[in-house]
């Protein structure tokens, strides 16, 4: 009687034991779902072709429409494949959203600003919180500064940007833009220079150094990494800043050595070359 009674009470408690093991089987399951579609969601933003990206988080919107990270991912994806103006649309929903985060303020202000409408961001941008000191939000004060003329404020919010992160070299390429339009070329080719440490693959900065050196006389190219292409493309920028200051024979020489230089037939620079020829100088 003893062992039957025994048995009886396992086979009771096996269906409860059994029943907390399929629901606790299950919760994992979602939960391994969850993370798996956060993951994924991270892998779009950061790594996947932007236009990819535009089209995953706009099936994920779809079938999920009262998913704010998915029409926050959709706003994201739209940002970063220059299509600024759906952006904004997208990010006005996401902001009347009832789950809507601060960080969403800082990525509408940003989608703004592409878009131009620089005064709505800043407006935007006051309401945020102080206290959220983040990269993102600083890069989009300095910006801001910068399209006021506030010099100091930019100057400011740029050295702060660039200290909140490992990957300063946009920051980095932006603030020398910033120096080179007020004419501070030398501290602007030390900004580029910099930027280039930090991404050597960072072809603006190589650019924005090379017009850097010619705006204060200098039309050799700088000591930095570049690829055969990228030689071309830099010595066709100083030729075109060589025939901005009526240098005519540089601009021509640095021209030359620009359609050599380069591994396919070099479009840009044969046509302003043509134009020199039948006395025609692009301004």
């Amino acid at each position: 009687m003893r062992l039957t009674t025994v048995r009886w009470l396992m086979l009771g408690l096996a269906g409860p034991l059994l029943a907390g093991c399929v629901a606790q089987s299950g919760q994992s399951n979602q939960a391994a779902e969850a993370i798996g579609a956060a993951n994924l969601n991270s892998i779009m933003l950061s790594s996947a072709d932007p236009e990819d990206a535009v089209n995953y988080f706009s099936r994920q919107s779809s079938e999920n429409p009262n998913d704010v990270s998915a029409r926050r991912g959709l706003a994201q994806s739209l940002t970063r494949a220059g299509r600024a103006a759906e952006a904004v649309v997208i990010w006005r929903q996401v902001l009347a959203h009832p789950d809507t985060i601060t960080e969403d303020s800082v990525g509408f202000a940003e989608a703004l600003i592409r878009a131009g409408a620089w005064d709505e961001a800043r407006d935007v941008l006051d309401q945020v919180p102080p206290t959220y000191e983040t990269f993102e939000r600083y890069r989009l004060e300095a910006m801001l500064a910068d399209y006021a003329q506030d010099w100091g404020r930019a100057d400011a919010f740029y050295e702060t940007a660039a200290g909140l992160t490992m990957r300063p070299a946009s920051v980095l390429n932006n603030w020398g833009y910033s120096k080179l339009t007020r004419g501070d070329n030398e501290e602007a080719e030390r900004l580029f220079t910099e930027a280039i440490t930090y991404d050597p693959a960072l072809f603006t900065a190589k650019n924005n150094l090379v017009l850097a050196r010619a705006a204060r006389g200098e039309f050799s190219l700088p000591l930095v990494s570049m690829t055969q292409v990228e030689r071309a493309q830099l010595l066709y920028t100083m030729a075109l800043a060589a025939l901005r200051q009526d240098r005519i024979d540089l601009g021509r020489g640095l021209l030359a050595e620009a359609i050599d230089t380069h591994p396919q037939y070099f479009e840009a620079a044969v046509a302003t070359q043509r134009a020199l020829d039948s006395g025609v100088r692009n301004q």
